[in-house]
């Protein structure tokens, strides 16, 4: 994923108020640009590039041998390629004017954006149209729509339109992030009603009022999703979770709120937690959990995050923690380690008629230890009435 997309310029208004609250506007968009950075860096990879080395040249013979190939490959093709490059395959015949409107649109916004472009507010607005005419040009069906480059601010109700055009043109594959002002921008539940998403991932939105939601509204087809700094609260997750019954892995990056996950999923794999800050993470039930990954998460003064495992059968994997960050319990067993080393903790439990083995690896990372090589020897405690071996160092 492109990590350069710059936020758009702050416009004087927002400057001002900053000013009046203390703040220096240039520090904070100096800020808001690393946050944005580090989203993008968490988006998953685009599916096009324009980094592509193109080549224009014909064969010895001259004959144009690909013009010749099935329209199911001349789709595949095009569906390959960035946007404007798509769009632009119908002027080379009469045999590929219509492809480009037949093929799976997959879309990436900031391949709009000029070479070299500075961050202007023009820039994003000259985005923001060239999107809506593709969208209205294109009948569908959208197979991938990265909108991370446009400006919503000066387009009321427009995004509420991307949303519904999406939804009816069976869109697959969105991440939507907001570029980043204003900062409480509320994402139209429109996207609630996307029933052909396989995946979706949104950054910098303050999520919908969720109260007033049909109870039918699901995503039946959804396998991954990914919240990055998305201002919500613990029963908005809860409402996400419960209406995704394929769901497979859920990645949470930047979480800024006190929230509690409580999972009780039939279907996810894996979830990822990064840089965010959680009071409790609460495995009811999930079954299907195979990794549960938290890293670079931070906590509250003195307030650790909770992790409790219940019925999580499959769990082989439960990292990077830190010791002086999480508290974890595994039945009514709890485990506080006072000071930050290398943990190994080995343990199989019942759990339903169900062994699992569970390895845990606490790291201090900010030793740069290499975690394929602990740093102490350690003794091995038997706990009988546990029925697990904790290495410790000596």
């Amino acid at each position: 994923m492109d990590t350069r997309v710059p936020p758009v310029p702050m416009d004087p208004a927002t400057a001002e108020r900053l000013r009046r609250d203390g703040h220096d506007p240039d520090e904070m968009e100096a800020v808001f640009a690393r946050v944005l950075s580090r989203i993008h860096f968490a988006l998953p990879d685009q599916s096009v590039s324009v980094d592509a080395r193109l080549f224009g040249l014909l064969p010895h013979d001259s004959v144009d041998c690909v013009s010749r190939l099935p329209d199911v490959l001349l789709r595949n093709i095009v569906s390959r390629l960035p946007v404007k490059d798509g769009a632009r395959t119908a002027a080379l015949s009469r045999r590929w004017r219509g492809v480009w409107r037949s093929a799976p649109l997959v879309l990436v916004d900031s391949h709009i954006l000029p070479a070299g472009t500075a961050a202007a507010r023009a820039d994003a607005r000259r985005v923001t149209s060239a999107v809506s005419r593709i969208l209205d040009a294109h009948p569908g069906p959208f197979r991938c729509v990265h909108l991370t480059s446009s400006h919503m601010e000066d387009f009321p109700g427009l995004l509420a339109r991307w949303l519904q055009i999406l939804a009816v043109k069976g869109i697959q594959d969105l991440v939507l992030v907001n570029r980043p002002w204003a900062l409480d921008f509320v994402i139209p539940s429109t996207f609630l009603g996307m029933t052909t998403l396989t995946r979706l991932y949104l950054g910098l939105w303050k999520f919908p009022d969720t109260a007033g939601v049909r109870r039918s509204t699901c995503f039946p087809n959804l396998l991954e999703l990914g919240l990055c700094c998305v201002f919500m609260e613990s029963k908005d997750l809860d409402f996400i979770l419960d209406r995704s019954p394929v769901l497979e892995k859920l990645c949470v990056h930047g979480n800024l709120f006190k929230l509690s996950l409580c999972l009780v999923s039939q279907s996810l794999r894996c979830v990822k937690i990064t840089g965010s800050f959680f009071e409790e993470i609460a495995l009811v039930d999930a079954p299907c959990l195979e990794r549960l990954i938290l890293t670079g998460c931070w906590t509250r003064g003195a307030v650790c995050t909770k992790v409790k495992i219940g019925h999580a059968p499959k769990l082989h994997s439960l990292g990077y923690m830190d010791p002086g960050s999480h508290v974890l319990e595994f039945g009514n067993t709890v485990i506080k380690v006072p000071h930050l080393f290398d943990l190994i903790y080995c343990t199989s439990y019942l759990n339903d008629q169900c062994i699992c083995l569970i390895f845990l690896l606490l790291i201090d990372c900010t030793e740069g230890w290499n975690k394929g090589e602990p740093k102490h020897q350690g003794t091995k405690c038997e706990d009988p009435g546990f029925g697990g071996a904790l290495w410790r160092p000596q």
